[in-house]
């Protein structure tokens, strides 16, 4: 696909490497320092989503900032413009997310992911792992009130389902959405509905993914299930079935939805403007569906037909 060639390989697509791994709070990285660091996301990217509804329910709005880019990205990346929905950014005043990757390292050559945790003291990027970030803010900013989404007697249960889902759903869509050979697209297709019907499996046995309380493997199952229906059933031809014909996984979306914080971190008008308005090659008018029917609100919450 002409807009991830360096991430094309035989048909495949490969995701590119984090350049940048530096830790807050530990040996070598720079402190805790409440306000100093910043989270440039955008709402349409289901890695970057995961990072703001983590700092949600860890409670940490008010001492990590945030700003949102706009969600159509042209091939100068992600942008800070004003118009649709005013996504300036309040702290640096970049135009592109670019410039922040290329004061941190003028050298930079791949491409420029959300999210990012930047350094509003040293003027650069600390990291730029969804992984990284989300776990550094359970245990280098979180309050030792905040819920636990990395319980220790979990941990090595949890990194095993956290990469298989990696594996199979989170980058199984991309991977079927960007291939450009029939096999590399079955083999992502099948490899992913698999995935997904293992969690269906486990969710038919506890609320949550490994057992009744939330963890951080079920917020990147959830980023990927919102989406589903409306983006990655159509225009990444996951189209084997719908999430809505999955009753454990849209039980399961049901119950995540409405959680303290998580709501508020969705917006369907960023998902589809930019999956539909940026990949012109997947879809060459631009057009945006008006559809599906949101499906994720518990029965009886929203308007009949």
């Amino acid at each position: 696909m002409a807009e991830f060639p360096d991430e094309m390989k035989e048909g495949q697509f490969e995701r590119q490497e984090d350049a940048f791994r530096m830790w807050v709070g530990k040996a070598g990285g720079p402190p805790v320092v409440d306000g100093r660091y910043h989270l440039y996301v955008s709402l349409a990217c289901p890695w970057a989503h995961r990072t703001l509804i983590v700092r949600s329910l860890l409670g940490l709005e008010s001492s990590i900032g945030i700003s949102i880019a706009d969600p159509v990205r042209d091939e100068r990346g992600w942008a800070f413009r004003e118009g649709h929905g005013h996504h300036r950014d309040e702290a640096e005043g970049f135009h592109f997310l670019s410039e922040a990757y290329l004061a941190t390292d003028p050298g930079f050559r791949g491409r420029y992911t959300v999210p990012v945790l930047w350094d509003r003291v040293e003027k650069r990027i600390v990291n730029n792992s969804e992984d990284d970030i989300c776990r550094m803010f359970q245990e280098s900013f979180a309050s030792p009130a905040a819920r636990d989404l990395f319980p220790l007697h979990l941990a090595e249960e949890q990194a095993e389902v956290s990469d298989y889902l990696y594996q199979t759903v989170n980058n199984g869509v991309y991977r079927a959405g960007f291939a450009t050979t029939q096999n590399a697209y079955e083999e992502a297709v099948r490899d992913l509905f698999l995935g997904l019907d293992e969690m269906a499996v486990r969710l038919e046995r506890s609320t949550f993914l490994l057992g009744e309380h939330l963890v951080e493997s079920d917020l990147r199952l959830f980023c990927t299930l919102i989406r589903f229906d409306s983006v990655y059933h159509g225009h990444f031809k996951c189209n084997l079935r719908r999430v809505v014909d999955c009753p454990p996984l849209l039980r399961f979306m049901r119950d995540v939805y409405p959680l303290p914080g998580v709501a508020e971190t969705v917006n369907f008008d960023h998902i589809k403007r930019h999956y539909y308005g940026t990949h012109r090659e997947l879809n060459p008018s631009g057009i945006v569906p008006l559809g599906p029917a949101a499906v994720f609100e518990k029965p009886g919450t929203g308007g009949g037909c």
